[in-house]
């Protein structure tokens, strides 16, 4: 492996693994707020209970995203110093914002953890809504770092120098706001899959029902509504792609030749040295549609695009399927969930019905890793879309394979120790909570 490779593969395991934490990190203190504000209004001590079983699994994530999180800061400045040389200065501020949220949220769920019955219930309530608050809004500034990545600006570009720098321009760049949204309801739909399905595997084994059935309830209902919407904001980020990374679009569609009637593709292999795709199945004239909203307008393909600048299409073409394929089984999982809320209620507790959402479990997850893979790859080969190359950015360090092999030692150890944790937590919930 030699060390562009490496750096490369250290820092997307190292984001692959920390976009999960981050996900349910963001997510989770809303289901825990929703929970509380249930058991404020109801008195029903169910909802405490629920509440506090979810903030164990807060703090679990809050601890592990903590030091994947700062393991990610310093390997932006150790694998990539140029790029931060340069770019730093420029989308260094949501990066800072993120750390005062970051900080917010930390003071928040300290109160929220140990408050129990020594705050004012209203104000408890309070501090885990800041906690939740907090979460999102690092998420959306992470991601608004990002997005200059793809859509850079805020700065001139002369000679080989960054000048009249705006680090407001730069953050609210043309991409921040789909990409924010896409990535905030992806993190809602994937998170309340998640937690839904565990619940509901804990209703077919039928343990402790009507603790994990409330549960269910509530991430559920995140979750199908976010995977309902989630399609909405992957036309506005696909639409966003094609005005400013053509490349990145024509990839994920294996779109090789720029024509008339530009077809939208479901399925298909990639041949990228005979320039088509095998396989496929071709819906003529949908994809200028879905760019230009109207049939016949060209979408710009690979042809159009300088094979140096071109990134890994199979890779990306791969993932951008599987992420579309998981979000329509989810968005159909979820409009069944309310179908059966409004018709057919005796479904909710069939147990074909409990396995859909069993099966959902770590699919949206994986539609998230994909969907950073679509993101990442397809930008290649740039760090800066059109500005700096990623191979101009690696650390010129030798041996940084002996570094990639450690971290992912420590990132596999931290996993280990969560899925410990977490099902231990799971399993407690019957002894401290059964009160059915």
């Amino acid at each position: 492996m030699n060390d562009f490779i490496a750096a490369r593969s250290q820092m997307a395991l190292s984001l692959g693994f920390h976009i999960i934490y981050s996900c349910i990190g963001m997510v989770m203190p809303v289901f825990m707020a929703i929970s509380n504000y249930k058991y404020i209004k109801t008195k029903n001590p169910l909802y405490k209970h629920i509440t506090q079983a979810w903030s164990k699994g807060v703090a679990i994530f809050f601890a592990t995203g903590a030091v994947s999180g700062t393991m990610l800061s310093f390997e932006l400045g150790l694998l990539w110093p140029k790029f931060m040389e340069h770019a730093g200065p420029i989308f260094g501020m949501p990066f800072s914002l993120e750390g005062v949220a970051f900080f917010i949220e930390a003071i928040a769920l300290g109160f929220f953890l140990y408050g129990w019955d020594k705050f004012n219930k209203w104000f408890h309530w309070f501090t885990g809504i800041v906690v939740g608050v907090s979460g999102v809004v690092s998420g959306i500034l992470v991601v608004s770092a990002n997005s200059w990545m793809n859509s850079p600006t805020g700065f001139d570009y002369v000679n080989g120098q960054y000048t009249n720098i705006d680090p407001i321009k730069a953050m609210f760049n043309a991409a921040w706001f789909s990409e924010a949204l896409h990535m905030t309801i992806a993190a809602f739909a994937a998170t309340g899959f998640a937690v839904a399905g565990i619940h509901a595997l804990m209703i077919f084994r039928k343990k402790n029902v009507t603790f994990h059935t409330k549960s269910f309830k509530i991430a559920i209902a995140f979750g199908a509504v976010a995977a309902i919407l989630q399609p909405l904001s992957g036309d506005l980020s696909a639409k966003g792609a094609a005005q400013r990374q053509p490349a990145k679009l024509a990839a994920m569609e294996a779109h090789f030749h720029t024509e008339p009637y530009s077809k939208l593709l479901i399925g298909g292999i990639p041949d990228t040295v005979n320039k088509k795709v095998n396989y496929g199945i071709e819906l003529p004239g949908l994809l200028s549609f879905l760019v230009h909203d109207d049939f016949k307008t060209p979408v710009n393909g690979l042809d159009k695009i300088p094979q140096k600048d071109q990134p890994n299409v199979p890779v990306t073409h791969y993932a951008f399927q599987l992420m579309v394929a998981i979000g329509m089984f989810l968005l159909a999982i979820g409009l069944l969930y309310f179908f059966a809320l409004w018709k057919k209620r005796e479904w909710l507790n069939k147990s074909w019905f409990l396995k859909l959402f069993i099966a959902a479990t770590p699919l949206g997850f994986i539609a998230v890793e994909a969907g950073w893979t679509v993101t990442e790859v397809g930008r290649q080969p740039w760090i800066i879309q059109g500005v700096m190359r990623t191979s101009e950015a690696v650390t010129p360090m030798p041996g940084i394979h002996y570094s990639f092999y450690l971290f992912t030692l420590i990132y596999f150890t931290l996993s280990l120790a969560v899925v410990f944790l977490l099902s231990r937590q799971i399993k407690m919930v019957p002894e401290l909570y059964d009160h059915n």
